[in-house]
């Protein structure tokens, strides 16, 4: 009942922004990224592109990215980039909670290490997304953003990962799943401190938009994960 209810609703929103990103700049509305799932075997994770179509470097997203479109700023903000990783779950390649699925360079660095976590499906939120919720802003601060997350982030996530693989529970993912729908709400409120009077109006648009439709579509995606 639920599914047929907020179905329409996350169609409809990803319609819109499918025809935003249209009008916003030329190129593709999708971005492929392979990734790998469970049991090592490599899959294309849909998001909604974000980037210039001549976007090029590292396979990492920082804030206030140059490479960002006029809209791929809101769509990673509100973490709306990730809608269409619904139809990851339909393919059963992904599903609501779980260790978020890395790139294939990434995980051949830790390939030993990452044996336990390959061997659950990957999720569209995990504990360690949660817990790095500012990873783009931490990437920023640092000279070298590559090697500080193959160096420094990605054992952390995977000291997080495994834990979680080894002591999953329905209420623990409930939890994750409460905490990332607060996510986008709390960037922008953030983002609401520290811009002048003048552009207040339109942040609480993105508030209301933009950690709503989240909350939508994360109920959309839970009904189809089962949960």
């Amino acid at each position: 009942m639920v599914t047929v209810l907020v179905l329409p609703f996350a169609l409809v929103i990803g319609s819109l922004i499918a025809l935003l990103i249209m009008l916003d700049s030329p190129g593709p509305i999708f971005y492929r990224a392979v990734r790998v799932g469970k049991h090592g075997k490599t899959f294309h994770m849909l998001k909604f592109r974000k980037m210039l179509r001549s976007a090029t470097g590292m396979p990492l997203t920082m804030a206030n990215d140059e490479r960002f479109t006029p809209i791929g700023q809101f769509l990673a903000l509100t973490k709306l980039d990730e809608l269409p990783q619904l139809w990851n779950v339909l393919r059963g390649e992904m599903r609501l909670v779980g260790p978020r699925p890395e790139d294939v360079d990434f995980v051949d660095r830790y390939r030993d290490r990452y044996a336990e976590i390959l061997s659950v499906v990957p999720g569209i939120t995990g504990p360690a997304a949660v817990q790095f919720a500012s990873e783009s802003r931490l990437l920023a601060d640092q000279r070298d953003p590559l090697r500080y997350y193959a160096e420094q982030l990605m054992p952390l996530k995977i000291d997080i990962d495994i834990a979680y693989t080894r002591q999953r529970t329905v209420a623990g993912d409930m939890r994750i799943l409460a905490m990332t729908m607060l996510v986008p709400a709390l960037r922008v409120v953030r983002r609401l401190r520290s811009r002048s009077r003048a552009r207040r109006r339109h942040i609480h648009v993105q508030i209301l938009t933009g950690g709503g439709t989240v909350l939508m579509v994360l109920f959309a995606i839970a009904s189809f994960a089962g949960l």
